[in-house]
């Protein structure tokens, strides 16, 4: 039986309560100040900062009394600096009879909860993006009880981060650790404010690193993270998931469950990450971030073998953009990238996340397979300020689909239907060798919905020049080939600007 697993923003089940409110002065505004110094995030030793005893590890391990003090002292240490946020905002009425009324515009005011955390002692808190979107009035409670109204001064919806800023003195800070450090197994605690229960402190390990679970709304959304059976529930969402020693490693941020609330699979922010976004949010308001200008796919064995690589690693580059960053520097479609600046990438998630770390400008060492061989280059990011990217990103953001391509030409008459992959190939004709720059190739004459193809990406109007690495000079070539295959294909495309394009196709069963 196969169970399906829904995956929850843990703040936007936060027990949202639709009530009336009393007005309240002031709002969300702009937290930034006008000119902003260099902001240290976290707290340094001692403060916030838990020293595990000595050990002689293997050999001799902590008692459960010894790790039962080292739970209680960090939890003392973290918590104050956890806060509670309430979310104020409005909502247009749902009132079948507010037409004849005249009053179109009456909004309900409504309320919901967070948790957030204090990186630095001027104040700012960071948070989800999903805890704090749409809010009219942000509330901030600390655990000794004092309130402060919150200032947004940045979001980034790509990787779910925002951050706040109180004003007040001495306010507990917390200590940043390295998620570099991290490792499958070690234990955690996670606190938060599930269920509006105030400075709720949970215990687990972290079962897994560089997550990606599919759960930012974003077509650029950023994934890699720290997987936890820490207790995680709706309202902890900003909360804090610290290391033994006391240091910040994560920000929690969603839960896998059917039912709403935690079945043991909780995900949080890497602090790096974290960092990395909080740091330019502080500084100009928004994420300033660099873009190689690829699509990727995961590397299968499939891939592998099609592309002579030993062993399945890297990710594919499926398509690079000309005038874009990875294209200047040499980079081609169907390269397999093996590292950036010495670190290996296996996952299409570990090369977004790579890149999140990155800022327009910096250059990059990319590793990559080609024809055989391994081959170096030099690639200097762009920003979306560059006009080729403004073009990508736009095309992107609308209706999440990219640019258009240039017009597709019409349909050979004889069309042969392949039942089994939901298509229908036509042999080239010299018009669309003309168009296409290719002498040969099946034309994709159209391709079903929800079929493999379309499940896959394709869609009609390309040509398909390679399938599993042979080559296609017609249709009964590419009917041949499709026979061949086992459960699987791997795609080679032009597209009508030029375009390469690669794809692996799972049959339908």
């Amino acid at each position: 039986m196969v169970i399906g697993i829904g995956l929850v923003i843990v703040g936007l089940l936060a027990g949202i309560l639709i009530t009336l409110l009393a007005t309240r002065t002031g709002g969300v505004g702009d937290g930034r100040p006008d000119s902003v110094a260099r902001v240290e995030l976290g707290a340094r030793p001692p403060s916030g900062y838990v020293t595990v005893p000595e050990s002689e590890l293997p050999t001799r391990y902590l008692d459960a009394l010894s790790l039962n003090e080292v739970f209680k002292d960090v939890a003392s240490r973290v918590t104050p600096a956890v806060v509670f946020i309430q979310v104020r905002t409005s909502r247009r009425a749902a009132d079948v009879f507010r037409n004849f009324r005249g009053d179109q515009d009456r909004r309900i005011p409504s309320q919901s909860v967070g948790s957030g955390v204090i990186i630095s002692d001027q104040g700012y808190v960071v948070t989800n993006h999903h805890v704090i979107d749409g809010a009219d009035e942000i509330v901030v409670t600390l655990g000794d009880k004092r309130q402060f109204d919150a200032s947004l001064v940045g979001t980034d919806p790509t990787t779910d981060l925002a951050v706040l800023r109180i004003d007040g003195p001495d306010l507990p800070v917390i200590a940043l650790g390295n998620a570099d450090d991290l490792e499958v197994g070690e234990w955690v605690l996670a606190v938060g404010n599930p269920f509006r229960l105030t400075s709720t402190v949970t215990a687990g390990i972290v079962s897994a690193l560089g997550r990606q679970v599919n759960v930012i709304e974003d077509r650029l959304g950023i994934e890699s993270f720290v997987q936890t059976d820490a207790a995680i529930n709706p309202g902890n969402s900003g909360g804090a998931v610290v290391n033994l020693r006391g240091e910040l490693i994560g920000i929690a941020t969603a839960i896998a469950t059917e039912t709403g609330s935690y079945e043991g699979y909780g995900f949080a922010v890497p602090v790096d990450l974290m960092e990395r976004v909080v740091g330019d949010l502080i500084r100009y308001g928004e994420v300033r971030r660099g873009y190689l200008g690829v699509s990727i796919l995961p590397v299968t064995a499939g891939v592998a073998e099609n592309f002579g690589l030993n062993d399945v690693r890297g990710v594919l580059l499926s398509e690079v953009r000309q005038g874009l960053a990875g294209a200047d520097a040499g980079l081609e479609a169907g390269d397999i990238l093996l590292e950036i600046d010495g670190r290996a990438v296996s996952e299409p998630n570990e090369l977004q996340s790579a890149i999140a770390m990155r800022s327009p400008g910096d250059l990059l060492d990319v590793l990559v397979w080609r024809n055989g061989e391994v081959r170096d280059f030099e690639v200097m990011l762009k920003g979306k300020d560059d006009p080729g990217y403004r073009q990508w990103l736009t095309g992107l953001n609308q209706d999440g689909a990219e640019e258009a391509p240039a017009p597709e030409p019409e349909a050979p008459d004889a069309i042969r239907e392949f039942e089994n992959w939901g298509i229908g190939l036509a042999d080239m004709n010299e018009r669309l060798r003309r168009r296409f720059e290719t002498p040969h190739g099946a034309y994709l004459a159209f391709v079903e919905n929800g079929s493999a193809f379309d499940r896959s990406g394709l869609t009609r109007g390309l040509i398909i020049v390679r399938i599993n690495d042979q080559e296609v000079f017609d249709v009964e070539s590419a009917s041949d080939l499709f026979e061949e295959s086992e459960g699987s294909v791997f795609i080679e495309a032009i597209r009508s600007d030029g375009v390469r394009l690669f794809f692996e196709v799972e049959a339908s069963e």
